[in-house]
């Protein structure tokens, strides 16, 4: 009887292991944790979904993509999502690339002016708006709002103070006319009464790629198999957020510390631009590559194998 009961727990202890097999592990990253469009892996995380792919996920938040990529090129994360004027980054030889296409048209990203101003898009001409240093993504969308005016690159002043809180201490002081902000940045300057959203900059540049997913090149080599599982976790759980509203805004509210009311608003504006599947349109690449140079960040348009890898593409949860 003693033999039985042993070999019944031996079996008992075998057909559980599986189960009790730890996931793996990965690091992940974003360059900012008050960025709605960087949401997907706290969702993921929460509503169990990459583990449904064998993955325990962590996330780190940088103080920008020149950090996150710093982190990434350190080893200290596996994968980020990340800028995808960042891709100048891979071009230059840094050992990163994109392995998909996140998020579409800069629909995110907003041009704040005062709360109770009356300026209009048409007001704009010498005005004096912060931004990211010169050479950066909100520069640049500044100096296309401008040309589609007729004032050229330099009909609107910019003012390269860098973050939001210094943005906003310029604008309450009236030392700035505006600010470029994320749209969920404005909107709760809004309910604060201090700002408010006059543009967002999807109609600026309405064919791009904002955002992507980053990973380490070794990485893809060693172990492709966990960059594809991730992928797949990240791209189920988008589809999960087009579905599950209530579930995301919780989430978001969460991680971001903004209003229901906020996390509802930014949710109905940029659920649609994100990717279903990761592919790169070819035309957004194209103005993706003309912005590097109209930034100064290369000279001439790279390849397309030189920006990102096809090899994990479509992502098909």
């Amino acid at each position: 009887m003693k033999r039985i009961a042993f070999a019944l727990l031996a079996c008992a202890i075998a057909a559980a292991a599986p189960d009790a097999q730890a996931a793996d592990k990965i690091h992940t990253g974003n360059p900012s944790d008050i960025a709605w469009a960087f949401v997907p892996p706290y969702v993921g995380i929460a509503e169990g979904i990459f583990a449904k792919y064998n993955l325990d996920v962590d996330v780190a938040s940088f103080g920008g993509d020149q950090k996150m990529q710093q982190a990434l090129n350190a080893g200290s994360i596996d994968v980020a999502l990340g800028g995808g004027p960042a891709m100048a980054f891979s071009v230059k030889g840094s050992p990163v690339i994109a392995v998909a296409a996140l998020f579409g048209a800069p629909k995110n990203i907003s041009l704040v002016v005062p709360y109770d101003s009356k300026l209009t898009i048409g007001d704009l001409k010498g005005k004096l708006i912060s931004s990211s240093p010169v050479g950066s993504l909100t520069a640049w969308l500044l100096q296309r709002l401008s040309i589609s005016q007729g004032w050229g690159v330099d009909g609107i002043r910019i003012a390269a103070l860098g973050g939001f809180e210094p943005g906003v201490a310029a604008m309450r002081t009236g030392q700035i006319d505006g600010m470029m902000s994320s749209v969920e940045g404005g909107l709760t300057l809004e309910e604060k009464k201090i700002g408010k959203n006059l543009t967002d900059m999807e109609k600026y540049a309405p064919k791009f790629i904002t955002h992507v997913v980053f990973a380490r090149r070794d990485l893809i080599a060693k172990n492709p198999d966990l960059v594809n599982r991730f992928l797949k976790g990240l791209f189920a759980t988008i589809a999960y957020m087009r579905t599950h509203k209530a579930e995301t805004i919780k989430v978001s509210v969460e991680q971001m510390h903004e209003s229901p009311a906020v996390a509802e608003k930014t949710y109905d504006s940029e659920i649609g631009t994100f990717s279903t599947d990761g592919t790169f349109d070819p035309a957004a690449v194209d103005v993706l590559k003309q912005s590097f140079i109209d930034m100064g960040m290369l000279k001439d348009k790279p390849a397309d194998n030189q920006m990102f890898t096809t090899q994990f593409l479509p992502v098909r949860p």
